[in-house]
């Protein structure tokens, strides 16, 4: 008999992560694979689903103007009530640390189902950054059944806060994606990102979005992008805008008017990975970026003071720089101006694993519907 297992995202960054998954998963057939969206994000979420061609069984459509983590918290666990009640899946899947992972969790609870956590273990260790990530992806650990760890790290991480059980090393599912995203031959459905010649010209990818970041940080950040634009006129800076007004008013505000900073709409998931493979290095807040980038040999200077991606930063795919401007601004001369330095960090080991995560995981829930649990961490 077909066991039932829901996945549970609402996010685009989730959605890149969850599709492999689901692919893996639909070429099982003791499985039924069901697929549910939040919707907490819209349009950016359905780019996303259509590019892995994966129809959502359900859509919970709870995105609104304004809407707030207590109203998207609400609004999905409402919802799934009943979706659970009916479907009665013998396990949910959510990922990572979102506010519609964490409602996802505490409503699969509440209805006694196993909840399988994939990329857990990634912790600050300060409740408030990232917020609301932080508290998010530890009250999911609090009451999953199973853990899919995306590296060594965060295994330990999962075993400082007293879970030793049922962990599993997979890799993170990012890396599967590319598989089916990236292309030598890609050719760009944005227009300003076709005529780009990325091998005569230094073209550096910037991203900024988190709730840390809004207000004087993010303006922090585009000052120093503003400052290194006129100093290095020569090279491009490109700069997806997320659609939060926090975001889209600061940055267009500041970076409007630099002839080398090209400001866009949120790319489509297969524009963005071909991107990121082209690209000289990235300034991000974004955590996907900090494993995505490192797999194209892609240095990342991450604009925040403390980031769950740990192994990242010893590894040396990753430099923290924060949000002061003058900082900043060194850290991108020097990925600039010493090549040497590039390269350590161009070339240091990728630690997120070789594109078979989601092969990984499903091993492991075919022995946990017919065997007895067994504790696979190593």
């Amino acid at each position: 008999m077909q066991k039932k297992i829901m996945l549970i995202f609402g996010t685009r960054p989730e959605a890149i992560k969850m599709c492999p998954l689901v692919l893996e998963l639909r070429k099982h057939a003791q499985f039924k694979t069901i697929v549910c969206l939040t919707g907490q994000h819209r349009e950016m979420l359905y780019q996303v689903m259509n590019c892995f061609g994966i129809n959502p069984d359900y859509d919970l459509k709870i995105m609104r103007p304004n809407q707030t983590i207590t109203s998207i918290t609400i609004d999905v666990i409402s919802k799934l009530d009943t979706i659970l009640s009916e479907d009665k899946p013998d396990l949910v899947l959510v990922h990572g640390d979102t506010t519609s992972s964490f409602a996802a969790a505490i409503a699969a609870f509440y209805k006694k189902i196993p909840i399988g956590h994939v990329e857990a273990g990634l912790r600050t260790f300060n409740l408030y950054e990232p917020f609301p990530e932080e508290a998010n992806r530890e009250l999911i650990d609090q009451i999953s059944t199973l853990f899919f760890a995306p590296t060594s790290l965060n295994k330990q991480n999962l075993n400082k806060q007293g879970i030793y059980q049922n962990i599993y090393i997979t890799g993170n599912t990012v890396i599967d994606a590319f598989k089916y995203t990236v292309k030598s031959d890609y050719q760009f459905t944005e227009e300003r990102l076709k005529d780009i010649d990325f091998i005569k010209s230094k073209t550096i990818l910037v991203t900024a979005h988190r709730r840390e970041n809004f207000g004087k940080p993010l303006k922090h950040i585009c000052e120093a992008i503003k400052t290194l634009s006129n100093k290095y006129d020569k090279c491009l800076f490109i700069f997806p805008v997320h659609p939060n007004p926090n975001v889209s008013e600061t940055v267009h505000y500041f970076l409007s008017n630099c002839k080398n900073v090209i400001l866009l709409n949120p790319l489509s998931v297969l524009d963005m990975h071909n991107l990121i493979s082209r690209i000289y290095f990235v300034m991000t807040d974004s955590g996907g970026l900090q494993e995505e980038a490192p797999y194209f040999n892609k240095p990342v200077l991450v604009l925040r003071n403390k980031t769950e991606r740990e192994e990242a930063v010893k590894s040396g795919t990753v430099k923290t720089c924060g949000t002061d401007s003058e900082e900043i601004v060194l850290q991108v001369e020097k990925l600039f101006n010493d090549r040497v330095y590039y390269q350590k960090i161009a070339n240091a080991n990728n630690p997120y694993g070789n594109g078979h995560a989601s092969e990984i995981i499903a091993g492991v829930l075919e022995n946990f519907f017919n065997y007895p649990i067994i504790n696979y961490a190593k």
